[in-house]
């Protein structure tokens, strides 16, 4: 088991325009949920960002939800929140799977989403992992969906769809200001 190592945390992300965040949580472990929701809101209000919350019954319902936002919404980025501690079944692993799986995909398709879905063996390390004076997952997934925003406004914005891009739509490319950086 893990103790209390030091990690890395990168400085908060920068924005020259406000930004819009959906936070998604299933309250299934309701003070767990409350936990990460308060570390999450406070790290997008500490960006300066704006946020709404939408609830939903558990984690496999997550990533359904931001796609739906995605598709009928304006967010610039997504938290997803959520606890699903091992039972005595299976399902435990599909839910865990699953929900992280769909998330992933989401990721992969230009959505800037922090995934604070926490996948524990008990309530105790729920508990610490979701405690607003210790490691509050919650904020640290509030953290990388900013991120991940601050990365698609510096390298353009995103384009909806599917298929190519018309002609008269530059490309940027990822690397450093030296150099041509269109394609």
């Amino acid at each position: 088991m893990a103790g209390h190592e030091q990690h890395y945390i990168m400085p908060r992300a920068d924005f020259d325009k406000p930004v819009k965040i959906l936070i998604v949580v299933s309250p299934y472990y309701k003070d767990i949920a409350d936990n990460m929701v308060a570390g999450a809101v406070a790290e997008i209000e500490a960006a300066g960002g704006t946020f709404e919350i939408v609830e939903v019954p558990g984690a496999l319902e997550i990533p359904t939800a931001i796609g739906i936002a995605d598709r009928q919404s304006n967010f610039d980025g997504y938290v997803a929140l959520g606890c699903v501690i091992r039972g005595e079944t299976t399902h435990y692993d599909t839910v865990c799977n699953d929900s992280s799986r769909a998330i992933q995909l989401l990721g992969l398709q230009g959505l800037c989403i922090g995934n604070g879905i926490l996948t524990v063996e008990n309530r105790k390390q729920a508990e610490v992992r979701a405690d607003p004076a210790d490691q509050n997952k919650g904020g640290g997934a509030a953290a990388a969906a900013l991120h991940l925003v601050a990365l698609t406004r510096k390298w353009g914005a995103q384009t909806k769809g599917v298929g190519f891009k018309a002609p008269t739509e530059a490309i940027q490319l990822a690397g450093s200001d030296s150099g041509s950086t269109t394609a």
